[in-house]
Parts: C-alpha cells; sequence; structure tokens
C-alpha cells in the first residue's frame, strides 16, 4: 500500500523544565550512578589536549537582573589550530584530546557556570576565505525559554580579528558587540555572563 505524504503544522514548543537536570545532567538531580557518575559533556580537555588553557565562569540573568539558578549551558568549538573534532571536518586533523563540546548546569544555589577548555583557533567564514575571530558558540536552555537560545562569546583581546570578523561586521546595532566579548578577570580566566531580556541584553542568534 502507497501511503499519501503529508505536510503537518509544527507543534508548540516546550520550555525545558523543571526536569531538564534529570536528563541532561542527572548528577545535579542527585542520580550520581547515571553515565558513570560524571554527566556528558562535564569534560572538555585533558593532560594531553593541545592549546592555551583557558577558564570560563558566568551566570545567566533573566529580565529583572536575578540570576537563574536552573539554567543548562553547551558550549561548541573548534580546537587550537581552529578544526572541529566531527567526521564532517575535512580541512585537516582536528585534535583527538579535545571534545570541542561541553554542557554544564547553573549552580542551584549561586546560577554559576564554568568550563575549562582552550582558546580556540579561527575558522573560516561559511565557504569564503575570510577568518572568523576565535569565539565559542553557547546555547542556552532553561525553564521559560521555547527554543534554546544561541549567542557566541569572542575574546576582547582578539582586537584586530574581531574587527574582520564577518558576523560581528553582520550586527545592526554595533554597539551591542561588547554583550559578546568576555571579560578578563585574571590569565586564562574569563567572565562571560548572558542576559535574557532588557537593556543590556545578550545577542542571540536566529540559526
Amino acid at each position: 500500500m502507497t501511503l499519501s505524504p503529508k505536510i503537518y503544522q509544527e507543534l508548540p514548543s516546550q520550555t525545558a523544565g523543571p526536569y531538564v537536570h534529570i536528563g541532561c545532567t542527572p548528577q545535579t538531580a542527585g542520580l550520581e550512578t547515571i553515565y558513570g557518575g560524571s554527566h556528558l559533556g562535564s569534560k572538555m580537555i585533558n593532560e594531553k589536549t593541545l592549546g592555551t588553557r583557558i577558564s570560563i565562569n558566568g551566570k545567566i540573568f533573566d529580565g529583572t537582573g536575578t540570576p537563574i539558578k536552573d539554567g543548562i549551558i553547551e558550549l561548541w568549538q573548534a580546537d587550537a589550530q581552529g578544526l572541529f573534532n566531527s567526521p564532517a571536518e575535512n580541512r585537516g586533523e582536528p585534535d583527538r584530546n579535545f571534545q570541542g563540546w561541553g554542557r554544564q548546569p547553573t549552580d542551584i544555589l549561586t546560577g554559576e557556570f564554568h568550563f575549562d577548555t582552550i582558546k580556540p583557533g579561527r575558522i573560516p567564514y561559511l565557504s569564503t576565505s575570510k577568518l572568523q575571530a576565535p569565539f565559542i558558540s553557547i546555547w542556552v536552555a532553561a525553564r521559560g525559554i521555547n527554543l534554546g537560545l544561541h549567542t557566541r562569546m569572542y575574546f576582547p583581546e582578539e582586537v584586530e580579528a574581531n574587527s574582520e570578523d564577518p558576523v560581528l561586521n553582520r550586527l545592526e546595532h554595533q554597539n551591542r558587540i561588547n554583550t559578546l566579548l568576555a571579560k578578563p578577570i585574571t590569565d586564562g580566566m574569563y567572565q562571560f555572563d548572558i542576559v535574557l531580556q532588557g537593556e543590556n541584553e545578550t545577542v542571540f542568534f536566529d540559526i
């Protein structure tokens, strides 16, 4: 019997909570034995990973300036050579000791998140010869967010690369680029806060 194809309408999205931690970071919910005792994406680097080690700390703030304490943050980035640990990577051999992806919950008491990773190399913009500035892709999920939010973290010391970056140059409101720049705290440590609404709202990308 031949079935006729049907076009279905998109269903409404649901928010991530209140049980997002049970599925994504079960150790946070007290389920210590799942995934061998550490949630997927909890460790991005090991002792053999190439590149400059960095740490990223931050919080997610809602429209009232209150830290969100039940959120999930995911990072995706290139390695120090600007290559991705992916079967689709055809520009060279990526660092197999670098996962390239990480996931952390916000702390249930403070709202803080923390990642240990490496500073990424530059990658081409789409299929052009233009290079993007070093950046880290970030995905945010939390209660009240129907679809995960996509943003980027750039490095303030990369002044020339940032000025040439094709994505940053496409932003309509150039004065908001500062919402995508991490704040250096100490050597190798950055603060990157994400603001969901309001005057200082972080730039989010529709991808």
